[in-house]
């Protein structure tokens, strides 16, 4: 066939590798030739691929991927405490300054205010990212809100067993 299939007299070669199992890459390594080719003869023969071992490595990458993030999003939050801390602790502010451009340290208790604002906004970004890569569980509370509730008309249908039988024995029976 024309048009980017193997030649007709390679078709028993195709189907022989078929066969054996090989996928499409495979066959096409084999023959020599590109694996549009392959796909577009197969067709033409009748052949398909087996395509369980592609979604299954494909749903293993994806897995893969999803760990990689969760330990890069770990990274960052720790990055983002690292800097946090940093708002509290010791630090050195240092210029150049002068005519001679002569350099300066002073050891300071905490970081000025526009370096704790810079440690701050770094962190932020840290935390955003992290969350972009593995977003927090969203918990608006309505299950435990529920739970409350459910645990709250127990009570109250409990009590109000209690007082009815409380007063039913208060009460001499009217018929008697």
């Amino acid at each position: 066939m024309p048009g980017g299939t193997i030649d007709p007299e390679r078709f028993d070669e195709l189907r022989a590798l078929h066969t054996r199992g090989l996928g499409r890459n495979a066959i096409a390594r084999e023959m020599g030739v590109a694996p549009v080719m392959v796909s577009r003869t197969a067709e033409h023969l009748g052949l398909t691929f087996d395509r369980s071992q592609i979604q299954a490595a494909t749903e293993a990458r994806l897995a893969d991927l999803a760990e990689r993030r969760s330990l890069l999003a770990e990274d960052l939050i720790e990055d983002a405490e690292k800097l946090r801390a940093q708002l509290w602790m010791p630090a050195v502010v240092f210029a150049f300054g002068g005519k001679d451009n002569v350099y300066a340290e002073e050891p300071v208790k905490e970081p000025p205010p526009a370096d704790k604002r810079a440690l701050m906004a770094t962190a932020a970004t840290a935390i955003d990212r992290s969350l972009k890569l593995v977003p927090a569980e969203e918990s608006n509370g309505a299950d435990n809100e529920r739970s409350m509730l459910d645990n709250l008309a127990a009570g109250i249908a409990a009590l109000a067993t209690q007082n009815a039988a409380k007063q039913s024995l208060e009460q001499p029976d009217s018929e008697a």
